[in-house]
């Protein structure tokens, strides 16, 4: 009872999936090929990613995250939160994981929230393709619009979600 509880969700959409290929056959095989390459996707990402989330979870002690990137971290905190998501590889589900070791070793929320913010608007790779495909005024102009709003909504969303919810999430 507990599995099909946790995994309600997922059996509803298979569920509707199935009856969307009984009533229209091709429309349900684009679903599966569709579905089985976003699996194969995620299996190719996350794998590694676990894996350095070991790593930094035995390396890095607790104390170090707290110092760099917690409550009292600063511009410090800020800077290796952007850093940290700029250099990520990976769609965003990949920083899921990061953001639970995060989270366990006490990042300071509004960090956590830059970093994902980083993630989405800054990595490398996106900055690279923009600079040869747009070049670098809208680059730079883009990066220059998005980081202090990035900065700003993750100290807004950790002023907004309140002490009491913080607590919460970070007892999980």
């Amino acid at each position: 009872m507990k599995i099909l509880k946790r995994y309600l969700f997922f059996f509803i959409i298979l569920l509707i999936t199935v009856g969307i290929t009984l009533i229209n056959f091709n429309c349900g095989k684009s679903i599966f090929t569709i579905a089985l390459a976003s699996f194969k996707q995620m299996i190719s990402v996350l794998p590694p990613i676990m894996l350095l989330l070991g790593l930094l979870d035995v390396w890095v002690p607790r104390e170090t995250m707290l110092k760099y990137m917690g409550e009292n971290s600063g511009i410090v905190g800020i800077a290796l939160a952007i850093i940290l998501g700029s250099v990520a590889a990976g769609p965003l589900y990949a920083a899921f994981p990061i953001i639970a070791v995060f989270t366990k070793k006490g990042v300071k929320f509004s960090n956590i929230m830059i970093f994902v913010g980083a993630w989405c608007t800054t990595k490398i790779p996106t900055l690279l393709f923009e600079l040869a495909a747009l070049g670098p005024k809208y680059t730079f102009t883009r990066m220059f619009v998005n980081l202090p709003f990035i900065i700003l909504l993750g100290y807004i969303i950790e002023y907004l979600i309140g002490d009491k919810e913080l607590k919460e999430i970070y007892k999980i």
